[in-house]
Order: structure tokens, then C-alpha cells, then sequence
């Protein structure tokens, strides 16, 4: 998966890094873009994809800076840009996936994370308590209040994702009113009360009508798209294999074959690995 990488994120605050040319910009234009450069081919032949600018491409247009976190010895900045910036946002999924070319894998994975960053510091701005202006602390990735002392960090919400299986079948839907249109499995948010295992049950049962037991943990990702950690996990059916969509959210949901399934990971997601994992006889 994308985040998978080596050497791994080193997200340690460090509120004293100063911005250098070699340092990687992260710039964002509201949710989901990013800006991007023109990767050039290791013969310096062709071009090979998108990249994040460094700080050298674009210092000229940067009006604000701040820290973010390192892939090994390399430096991460969120940065805002003039309206002169002369390089051009591109969709956010598809600099991750690719259409033709993508970006490396660890700058995907960094552009990610930091859009997650980006939409923090861009929407928690004001007190929840008292409504005074927060301020960047000076000690630790956080906003406090000058007023109140009310100290808020960068939110990570809980959600799963799950893979239901009738013996040699999957349950596979497809999203309404999305951009991703390929193969999806059952996911969603944990509401307040609730244990993992009981979001599991509740969101299969919502979106598909189907009972599930023997809920097995698979692994996590962290997904900086909504801010979330997804919880993977494989389940297999209980009783009745009738679908009832829930046609606000699905366009489509249905039992497969392994056989049937024609689907490519990609590599990028949680979804992408246990579709894979499930054709390969895994569970």
C-alpha cells in the first residue's frame, strides 16, 4: 500500500526547521489538488510523471511556510503560494494512482498526509470554547487558545473497511456519486459508542442488508483523502446472502466469483489489497 515505504514517515514535530531549497512543498488548492511539477526520466530523456516541486522551483511564489514531517532525509514543508506560482494543481487521486504516469510512491504518500495536515490547520481556526483565534504552539503539533488555553490537535477519525466472503464469493459494490468508479468494499466512519467490530456489523448491515460474523482484523492505513485510519478487516457471511442496497450510497453491490473479479491493484489502497489477497485464495 502507499504508505509502505522505505524509509518510513518520520512525523516527529520539529517547530525550529527552517525551509531550504531542497526541502519538497507541499501546496494544496482547497480538497483534493495538488500542485505538481513535470518529473523528469533518470536519462533525462522523456518526462516520467508528476513530482512535487522543491522549495528551489518555487521559493519565489512561497508567502508562508511550515514544517510538516521527513521521509528519511527529506524535508517536508506545507507552504501557500502567490497567485504567480507558476506550476498547476492537479487531482489529488490521480497524482496517488496515476492516469498513464503517477508520482513516486513516497511522494504520494507524502502529498497525502499532507493534505490531511492542510485541511486541519486551513478549517480549525477559532476556539470551540471560548470562539477567540487559536495560535500555532510553539512546543508540540497543535493550535491553542491565547484566550482560554483550550489545546486542539490534528483530527484522525476511525473508520473500517471489510471484506465479506461467502465461501468462494465477495461482496463488491461500487460507490454513487463518486469519482472512484472501480470495485469497492464495504467502509464507513465509527459513530460515537461504538467499538470497531460494532461499526464492522452496523455499516455491512446499512449498506448491504447481510449479517457477517467471524470479523477477523486485517491491518490499517492511514488515509489523509478524509483524515481517517481505516481498519481492515475480512468477515464471512451469516445466513442470507440477499442484498439490500442502500441506494443513497452504493450504485451497485453483488456477490463474485473469484473468477469473475477483474480487478488490478494498484499497490495505493486497504481496497485494492484485500480484493487482491481474496482472488488469491487468502481467505
Amino acid at each position: 500500500m502507499i504508505q509502505e515505504i522505505v524509509p518510513g514517515l518520520d512525523n516527529a514535530y520539529r517547530p525550529g526547521e527552517m525551509i531550504s531549497d531542497d526541502c519538497v512543498c507541499l501546496a494544496f488548492a482547497g480538497r483534493g489538488s495538488v500542485m505538481a511539477v513535470t518529473r523528469a526520466a533518470a536519462d533525462g530523456s522523456e518526462p516520467a510523471g508528476p513530482a512535487l516541486p522543491t522549495y528551489a522551483q518555487l521559493k519565489d511564489h512561497v508567502t508562508e511556510s511550515r514544517y510538516a514531517f521527513r521521509i528519511g532525509t527529506r524535508r517536508f514543508f506545507l507552504v501557500e503560494t502567490d497567485d504567480a506560482a507558476p506550476f498547476e494543481y492537479v487531482n489529488l487521486h490521480k497524482f496517488i494512482r496515476g492516469d498513464g504516469d503517477r508520482a513516486e510512491k513516497h511522494e504520494g504518500f507524502a502529498a497525502m498526509t499532507g493534505h490531511h495536515l492542510y485541511l486541519w490547520y486551513r478549517d480549525v481556526r477559532y476556539c470551540g470554547r471560548c470562539s477567540a483565534e487559536l495560535v500555532h504552539s510553539e512546543t508540540e503539533r497543535a493550535k491553542t487558545c491565547p484566550v482560554c488555553g483550550e489545546t486542539f490537535y490534528p483530527r484522525i477519525a476511525p473508520a473500517v473497511i471489510v471484506a465479506v466472503h461467502d465461501g468462494d464469493r465477495l461482496l463488491l459494490t461500487t460507490y454513487r456519486g463518486r469519482e472512484y468508479k472501480r470495485f469497492a468494499l464495504i467502509a464507513g466512519f465509527a459513530e460515537i459508542g461504538e467499538t470497531i467490530e460494532e461499526t464492522v456489523r452496523r455499516e455491512v448491515m446499512e449498506e448491504t442488508g447481510v449479517r457477517i460474523k467471524n470479523i477477523c482484523y486485517y491491518k490499517s492505513q492511514p488515509w489523509g483523502m478524509s483524515g481517517d485510519l481505516l481498519m481492515g478487516f475480512t468477515a464471512e457471511l451469516d445466513g442470507d446472502p440477499t442484498i439490500r442496497m442502500e441506494e443513497k450510497e452504493l450504485a451497485s453491490a453483488d456477490w463474485y466469483r473469484r473468477d469473475e473479479i477483474e480487478f488490478a491493484d494498484d499497490g495505493v489502497s486497504l481496497t485494492g489489497e484485500l480484493i487482491r489477497r481474496f482472488k488469491e485464495g487468502a481467505f
